[in-house]
């Protein structure tokens, strides 16, 4: 006899009449009662979050849906430019390019701080832990996550906005601390002072709402599919990819 498949999740299914979600019945239950920021947060995590959990979250999406044109909006709007019939395309471009440098210093910085906060165990200075962890990461010629911006030379305006909201909310947990110390201690070891930008300490906030690091990154996809929406809706009203291909290719000096 054959052995009788069995695929189990805890996502969703449906039938004929019904669609579930998350063990409550999509039409009925969530369309209109349920924000999407919310929806996002319950399907990583598995439970439904508090208000201000929710209210930090769709901070952080905001702070990541956009930074003018970056190399993942021109990618976009290059790709549908491109082919313009793809649109899953231009949109998918722009995403593949969350990595090291834009977007991808969110689970970078989560990670780091994560670790940190493990090795050192419970932590009474924050300024100790983080004074240590900079300076090993000089030693070892890492880069800090976070700190930084090629941009917001003094100040990264989304710093201190998403620290306040996630203190007001009782958020403000090791990571965001840690973080914090971090900005505080780093010009001892580097000898200049940097920034703490934004996409660092939106990684301290969502680790500190308890997601797994592991999964930070595709938060901020999450969050810039919005934004790179955006720069393809404003590519079909006002092109402006056409004058990136030219600009580039009128200026390219071939040296062999």
């Amino acid at each position: 006899m054959a052995e009788e498949l069995s695929f189990p999740t805890g996502i969703g299914t449906s039938d004929p009449t019904t669609i579930s979600l998350l063990g409550q019945d999509l039409a009925a239950d969530l369309m209109g009662t349920v924000g999407f920021g919310e929806l996002a947060y319950w399907l990583v995590a598995g439970r439904r979050p508090t208000s201000g959990e929710v209210r930090v979250f769709e901070a952080v999406l905001v702070a990541l849906a956009d930074h003018g044109f970056t190399p993942t909006a021109i990618a976009a709007r290059l790709t549908y430019l491109s082919a313009p019939e793809s649109l899953q395309g231009a949109l998918a471009a722009g995403l593949l390019g969350g990595g090291s440098r834009f977007l991808g210093v969110t689970e970078d910085c989560g990670r780091f701080l994560a670790d940190t906060l493990a090795q050192a165990g419970e932590v009474t200075d924050y300024d100790a832990v983080a004074l240590d962890a900079v300076s090993r990461a000089r030693q070892e010629r890492r880069f800090v996550p976070g700190l930084g911006h090629p941009v917001h030379k003094e100040q990264d305006p989304r710093t201190p906005v998403l620290i306040r909201i996630a203190t007001e909310e009782g958020l403000h947990g090791p990571h965001l601390r840690l973080f914090e110390a971090i900005g505080r201690v780093h010009p001892q070891v580097l000898g200049r002072t940097l920034p703490l930008n934004g996409a660092g300490v939106c990684g301290a906030a969502l680790a500190d709402l308890g997601l797994p690091v592991e999964m930070l990154r595709g938060f901020a996809l999450l969050a810039r599919a919005a934004g790179l929406l955006g720069h393809l809706a404003e590519e079909r009203r006002r092109p402006l990819g056409m004058d990136i291909y030219r600009a580039v290719d009128r200026n390219a000096v071939y040296e062999p």
